[in-house]
């Protein structure tokens, strides 16, 4: 009757043994590390570079404790934080030579001490967040004028090409904070021109003036248009920020708008602050120009992205006008030509393929650069010979990898920030602060748990422990799935940590008061046991639903600390159902389940038919009372 067959206790066993592996690593701490990722989005971090660093580390007799490469990025594990430093100063003079062209980002960092073999397996400790681990926050205002002007900036590009097109003369276009002049010595024109832009920006409100030398176009953003582009700019700039932060290699970082116009960054476990800065407020512009073939004559030169085996860089000059810029573009992927080579297609939009229409068929035959520029540096990072017209869609080929095509498609979707943006409020949370916090999270855990299984052991004997050894299953199992998961532990994640424990022994207390009504009722001990778990398992799942149902209200609704509260108290309420029915009825059966000629159990105070109770004496008294 109460006897579990051999596989379920497999299952059981498996479970603390994963349970055991996927917790263990939370235990092992941070050790000080030296992280070395890409400083140009045409920079590729390989073995190369992991051979450069170790070359590096050697030549300043400095003896790393593990250096590997950990997705887009070589760390470099250290013992102490002042070999660390030392270690950051000899890497940064090795892999940046010229120390106003950084290639790479150099920066301080703390990675987990977990052992290699668990790593290989995936058992991997909780990422923390800012208010456990340290780090920083920083929060970012957007330069929304910025971003207008940098709109009608392309609108007035737009306006000079399709003017030029159909062949209207002007004498020139102003650019105004919100909109644009053009001026047109022939009044006649003013209409059609006026028509004409009208049809090829729908975002401006075009009206026509007369003026003692002619006429003139004014251009205004709608309203609707405004917020648009200023919403849009907030939204790359998001986007755009989250992949900057990959360099850094920070894990879990908090990114999310704040307001109209702000951005909240948080970066748990950075040290180094002033590189975080750097990279999170770089700007960088994407423009498709002409190649000047004759260096001397070119407006400007800049140098060609290496190829596989290169080390010096050509240089290649450039023709004045840009054709496009990264803003024009509309998608960007990579994808196979025809001749079954890695290459990246491009759609711009209307505008655009316009302009690179009516240039491809005026260059058959002639270079086009498409060049990024970064820190007000520009570099080439695809040079191709026009083979024929084309406009919106058009394909970047090249000496190319899959993996590079993949990147330059990144890249050209979101490679620069849409407006600048500035740091106006700066908070560092040091580690030892966040130690502290963890500190007063476990004692608090830990606590609560002493005092639940003091209670639980006292009250129902022998039963309260296997509720107390199911308790910590449960906790087990908790920071086991929280790990497989890569979760982001807070101070609230620890409160609903705290609070599981609690609603988890629920289960227990329930089935345990089962029980003992079963043995009330005059039922034998294996009966009284197989009846109270069968008979709990349905208020204990409709508890559970409930709470549960409130819970993911709060993961659908929360953000941030609530959210992270919701996602740990969910998951908590799953384990606990597993561990206070399953595992804990496994431990009874293994202790009772064997008794064929079972008489009593430890369950603490039982009342048994026949004896005297007293509140039934005292109803007897209240019916004898006239």
């Amino acid at each position: 009757m109460n006897r579990y067959p051999w596989w379920k206790y497999a299952i059981l066993a498996v479970a603390l043994l994963i349970g055991l592996l996927y917790t263990t690593p939370n235990f092992f701490g941070e050790a000080p590390a030296v992280q070395v990722s890409a400083g140009k989005s045409t920079v590729k971090v390989d073995a190369a570079t992991l051979e450069r660093v170790q070359a590096a580390l050697k030549a300043a007799s400095l003896t790393p404790d593990l250096v590997q490469i950990e997705g887009s990025s070589v760390r470099a594990r250290f013992r102490d934080t002042d070999t660390q430093i030392k270690a950051k100063d000899a890497i940064a003079r090795a892999l940046n030579p010229d120390s106003s062209d950084e290639r790479y980002v150099v920066a301080l960092n703390l990675v987990s001490r977990t052992p290699e073999w668990m790593a290989k397996m995936r058992a991997l400790p909780m990422y923390l967040g800012l208010d456990l681990r340290g780090g920083v926050h920083f929060l970012m205002q957007v330069d929304m004028r910025a971003a207008l002007r940098q709109q009608v900036d392309s609108y007035a590009s737009d306006a000079r090409n399709a003017l030029r097109e159909k062949r209207i003369r002007f004498a020139g276009i102003t650019r105004e904070s919100d909109g644009l002049t053009v001026a047109l010595p022939d009044p006649s024109v003013g209409e059609t021109a006026r028509n004409l832009l009208a049809d090829r920006m729908t975002a401006v409100q075009w009206t026509l003036q007369t003026t003692p030398e002619g006429a003139r176009l004014v251009g205004k953003l709608q309203p609707q248009a405004v917020a648009e582009i200023q919403k849009q700019a907030l939204t790359q700039n998001i986007e755009t920020l989250h992949k900057r932060v990959n360099e850094l290699g920070v894990a879990e970082p908090v990114i999310q708008q704040q307001g109209l116009d702000r951005v909240v960054v948080q970066l748990p476990g950075v040290q180094d602050v002033a590189r975080a800065k750097t990279i999170i407020g770089r700007t960088a512009t994407l423009q498709f120009r002409l190649v000047e073939t004759d260096i001397a004559a070119a407006a400007e030169t800049v140098p060609e992205r290496l190829g596989a085996g290169e080390t010096m860089p050509r240089m290649v000059g450039l023709k004045r006008d840009v054709i496009a810029t990264g803003e024009q573009l509309v998608q960007a992927s990579a994808t196979i030509d025809r001749d079954q080579r890695p290459a990246v297609s491009v759609r711009l939009n209307d505008v655009a393929g316009r302009a690179m229409r009516q240039t491809t068929r005026e260059n058959l035959g002639k270079p086009m650069a498409i060049i990024l520029y970064e820190k007000g540096k520009g570099e080439a990072i695809s040079v191709a010979t026009i083979q024929g017209e084309f406009g919106n869609d058009f394909q970047i080929t090249g000496n190319f990898t899959p993996q590079e095509t993949a990147d330059m498609a990144l890249l050209t979707r979101a490679g620069a920030l849409a407006a600048p943006m500035e740091v106006i409020e700066e908070r560092t949370i040091g580690p030892s602060l966040g130690a502290e916090n963890i500190a007063k999270g476990f004692d608090s855990v830990l606590y609560g748990f002493i005092a639940i299984a003091v209670f639980m052991c006292a009250y129902y004997l022998l039963f309260g422990v296997f509720s107390s050894i199911a308790l910590a299953f449960n906790l087990l199992c908790l920071v086991a799935v929280l790990s497989m998961m890569q979760a982001t532990l807070t101070l609230p994640g620890i409160a609903a940590i705290a609070l599981t424990l609690g609603m988890a022994i629920d289960a227990n207390v329930l089935i345990n008061e089962r029980v003992r009504e079963e043995l009330r009722a005059g039922l034998s001990p294996q009966q009284a046991i197989h009846k109270g778990y069968e008979a709990a398992w349905g208020t204990i799942l409709d508890s559970n639903i409930t709470t549960l149902i409130a819970g993911l209200a709060l993961l659908a609704f929360g953000s941030g600390p609530v959210r992270g509260f919701a996602v740990v108290h969910c998951l908590g309420i799953l384990t606990s159902m597993f561990s206070a029915v399953m595992f804990s009825r496994g431990l009874v059966n293994l202790w009772y389940g064997r008794q064929k000629k079972l008489k009593s159990v430890s369950i603490g105070q039982v009342w048994k038919p026949g004896e005297a109770r007293p509140e039934l004496d005292d109803a007897r008294l209240d019916d004898a009372k006239p």
